[in-house]
């Protein structure tokens, strides 16, 4: 099935805030919190779809003939598409009754990892989320990125336990989500994070050996600030819009972001990705991979796991029709050159 026919299905299992679009900009939902929508006037997501179509590539189909190769490793480990799937805390709460947050993680974990690549998941306020996404990690193997939001140093401490104990590809944090409305003078508490604390997280991260990613970035000085603090790779994200209204399109900050994080830090990015040709622009402006959420959602509510592996299939599809139209044999090949006036 396509994303199209996915979309259509979805539609009365799903919401009743996203609509299932059948693409999935930002329009309908906009400023609809609760739900998948943007804070504030609404109108960050759909910046952020609309900044990849700005991109242009060039079209270069002088080469040898070749199946483009999509694989590309991140955080050292080699995946079949540099696409991941990104995490989502509260599944019914913003998507609708059909599944909750432990069935839609083990069907996106488990078609993430049938694919060739990882899916992340999610933190939340009930503490179940997080317990429930790391046993599910475990039983793959460590097949997965759980994600903790930037709660206070205790609970902190209590969901790292839980997340280095699944033994995961690598663990996460949104740093961003701190903005979130509805973990506003909640408990536990969320809110910044200093530069030291961020370096405490990533070294607890590698002494039980796993790789830190740090999610929300979107200066080159935090990228700075994150690489002196030892992450091993950041994100690239505005959370969809949905902690910050006026903020730019992920695609605008990339390059500088790239440029600034330096050789050691990997970079990857969200926001509005939605077809294998804005993958090839965001490795086109130095991404080394891309994290994609909400179609997931659409994908797994119109066609449970195999909707899921049916989209990663279109993606990677699309990224190798790109890379053979404009002469990149691999995702290594992907560069700023094949950006047209960039």
């Amino acid at each position: 099935m396509t994303y199209s026919e996915l979309a259509a299905a979805a539609r009365g299992q799903i919401g009743p805030f996203c609509k299932a679009c059948p693409t999935c900009d930002g329009r309908a939902c906009a400023g609809v919190m609760p739900g998948p929508g943007d804070k504030g006037v609404g109108r960050v997501a759909r910046r952020n779809w609309e900044a990849w179509q700005d991109v242009r590539v060039s079209m270069d189909t002088l080469h040898e003939s070749w199946a483009a190769d999509t694989r590309t490793t991140v955080l050292g480990r080699e995946l079949a598409l540099p696409v991941m799937i990104g995490p989502v805390g509260d599944v019914q709460r913003h998507y609708g009754e059909k599944y909750d947050t432990v069935s839609y993680n083990r069907r996106v974990l488990e078609a993430a990892a049938g694919e060739g690549t990882l899916a992340w998941t999610g933190d939340g306020l009930d503490a179940s989320i997080m317990a429930e996404a790391c046993s599910l990690i475990a039983e793959l193997g460590g097949a997965g990125v759980p994600t903790v939001k930037p709660w206070d140093e205790k609970t902190l401490a209590s969901k790292l336990d839980q997340a280095l104990a699944a033994h995961p590809a690598a663990v996460a944090m949104d740093i961003d989500a701190a903005g979130l409305p509805f973990l506003r003078g909640q408990e536990p508490p969320a809110g910044a994070k200093s530069a030291a604390q961020v370096a405490e997280v990533a070294a607890r991260c590698h002494e039980a050996g796993a790789p830190f990613v740090l999610k929300g970035v979107m200066t080159p000085a935090a990228a700075e600030r994150a690489a002196a603090a030892g992450v091993d790779a950041i994100v690239v994200s505005n959370h969809g819009g949905r902690v910050l209204d006026g903020t730019p399109a992920t695609a605008e900050v990339l390059p500088s972001i790239v440029a600034a994080a330096g050789e050691k830090v990997e970079v990857l990015v969200d926001g509005g990705v939605r077809s294998g040709l804005d993958v090839f622009r965001a490795l086109a402006l130095g991404a080394r991979a891309c994290l994609v959420c909400r179609p997931f959602v659409v994908a797994a509510f119109g066609g449970g796991a195999d909707g899921v592996r049916a989209y990663l299939g279109e993606l990677r599809s699309g990224l190798a029709d790109a890379m053979e139209m404009c002469g990149a044999a691999t995702t290594a090949d992907i560069t700023r050159e094949l950006i047209w006036n960039a």
